[in-house]
């Protein structure tokens, strides 16, 4: 399943319409400007790097380590770079940052200097170093092997014209090496010419995979580190508010039921029998015909807020039982499956009768469907609730169909929801509740 409009690279890539689209030329544009920044910062590296590896090998070969000279100028090298690097990386940083604009439309915050101590001392400057090392180590070498098999793919549908231009004079026998072997004439080279421009498609995938994961890097090594504790101690926290609104929920709930409800009733029923006392042609019969019916819809109402609430069809009949009974109201022809063993907890039980009640009311209102199905199961410790349809299609949560607001309950449960619905249908909504057992 994939979005409409992709975010970034890596959901892009996934879409079959990636090669007409914006997004090779976009991988193409990331990977061409950091050519410079990378090739600076690899002539940095290979400042140290390249007597770093001289005396690695005189070490292997003569067993004895380079002379004193050599030692001093890698150590104090190894030293400037490492002072350096932390200062070096902010403002590398901030243009990496820049860039994934690029290929990923997801923002990342935005880097503060707070100071040269900071720098020195903070997890994110030394994040930044590190990706500071990887885009002027790794980065050339992968660039290399690209530009490599591009070159090699050029040679192969360019075979057939050097293989021309190599036998235009006469008596001339010279060949051309193309790839693995050699061809004398145009029409030898026609097969490895084909080969090269079947691979165009390979490459442009593999230059969009190679700025995806250049761009999966900057995103990891550059993002804010994420407060383990925090992030648990919010978590808690939303259980902790969850849990109090149901059951606030709950006692209104019990209070609607069980107080207003009941004496709304009985003055309803009184009303009603005044009317019988009181004759048609009494100046009190039209009042007390009207206070009777704004008494009967309130009493709908009241009845409709409550079932808003928590259905009742909910507790009495469970989650199988009333997702049932929305099937049997609904205007199209629904078919439910449920697999389900063991009592459910009361939020989920509660938020996946309303998933299932506002992805019917979305069949019924926007799908054009003829007939849908519901299917309830236990899954790794889940509950899944699936609602498919046979409609157009094309459901989209920026158009206010429900489903942000659906998929905002669901996440409070700390639940997921997933959607597939391509153009021309079907729609599949698939929620996953936590069910532990």
């Amino acid at each position: 399943m994939t979005p409409e409009h992709p975010r970034h690279l890596a959901e892009a890539l996934r879409r079959r319409d990636w090669l007409i689209s914006a997004w090779p030329w976009r991988a193409l544009a990331y990977l061409v400007s950091t050519v410079p920044i990378a090739g600076v910062l690899a002539i940095g590296l290979l400042v140290i790097g390249a007597p770093l590896l001289a005396a690695v090998n005189a070490l292997r070969q003569h067993g004895r380590p380079p002379g004193l000279p050599l030692m001093l100028f890698l150590a104090v090298g190894s030293l400037t770079v490492l002072a350096l690097a932390p200062i070096v990386s902010f403002p590398v940083a901030v243009v990496e940052r820049w860039r994934l604009g690029l290929v990923d439309g997801r923002p990342l915050p935005v880097p503060r200097w707070t100071g040269l101590a900071a720098r020195y001392r903070s997890a994110a400057g030394w994040r930044e170093v590190a990706y500071l090392f990887c885009l002027g180590g790794i980065a050339p070498i992968a660039y290399w092997v690209f530009l490599l098999l591009v070159l090699l793919d050029i040679g192969l549908i360019a075979s057939p014209w050097l293989a021309f231009n190599s036998t235009s004079e006469p008596g001339d026998a010279a060949q051309v090496i193309v790839v693995w072997g050699t061809v004398d004439t145009a029409g030898e080279a026609v097969p490895y010419a084909i080969v090269g421009v079947l691979l165009v498609p390979v490459l442009w995938y593999a230059a969009g995979l190679l700025a995806a994961g250049q761009a999966a890097v900057v995103r990891w090594t550059l993002a804010r580190p994420v407060d383990a504790a925090a992030l648990r101690e919010v978590a808690r926290s939303r259980t902790r508010l969850v849990s109090a609104y149901e059951a606030e929920r709950r006692r209104i709930e019990r209070d609607l039921h069980d107080g207003a409800q009941p004496r709304l009733t009985s003055l309803t029923l009184q009303l009603g029998l005044a009317r019988l006392d009181v004759g048609e042609d009494s100046p009190a019969a039209r009042p007390l015909a009207v206070a009777h019916d704004q008494a009967r819809g309130l009493m709908v109402m009241l009845r409709q807020l409550v079932h808003g609430i928590r259905p009742q069809s909910l507790t009495d009949l469970g989650l199988a039982g009333a997702v049932r009974e929305l099937a049997d109201a609904a205007p199209v022809a629904v078919t439910v499956s449920a697999d389900l063993d063991g009592e459910l907890p009361e939020i989920v039980e509660t938020t996946a009768f309303f998933v299932v009640s506002e992805a019917l009311g979305n069949v019924v209102r926007h799908a054009g469907a003829t007939r849908a199905e519901v299917r309830l199961s236990r899954t790794d410790g889940d509950l899944v609730v699936e609602v498919s349809d046979d409609g157009r299609g094309g459901a989209d949560p920026s158009r206010g169909t429900g489903l942000t607001g659906l998929a905002d309950r669901v996440a409070a449960a700390d639940g997921r929801l997933l959607l597939a619905s391509p153009p021309d249908g079907p729609t599949l909504v698939r929620v996953e509740l936590p069910w532990p057992r």
